[in-house]
């Protein structure tokens, strides 16, 4: 299993990214997969979850302003980030729940 994000960078308060996450190394289509995030000196918190048939769960903080989504023909899931605030700075780590498995992450910093 290999999972292997990208989109991060440096973007101002209010603005927005995209996040993608590509997996590989099993059957992506039937797995739920999740977004999770380490702000420094926090604990990883989870983002966002999305179930093999679309269903989401978002944490309280990123609801209506972040929307995660999967692209099964390309084994690919997203973070659609908007609306960013200083607080999201953090490193962006995709995960295969069923398989333990975690990208390296992705660095998202929100700052003027």
């Amino acid at each position: 299993v290999q999972l292997v994000e990208s989109g991060g960078g440096l973007v101002q308060p209010g603005g927005s990214l995209r996040l993608s996450c590509a997996a590989s190394g099993f059957s992506f289509r039937s797995y739920p997969m999740s977004w999770h995030r380490q702000a420094p000196g926090k604990e990883r918190e989870l983002v966002a979850f999305i179930s093999s048939d679309g269903m989401t769960h978002y944490a309280d903080s990123v609801k209506g302003r972040f929307t995660i989504s999967r692209d099964n023909a390309k084994n690919t899931v997203y973070l659609q980030m908007n609306s960013l605030k200083p607080e999201d700075t953090a490193v962006y780590h995709c995960n295969a729940p069923q398989f333990g498995a975690w990208g390296q992450g992705t660095q998202v910093t929100v700052s003027s």
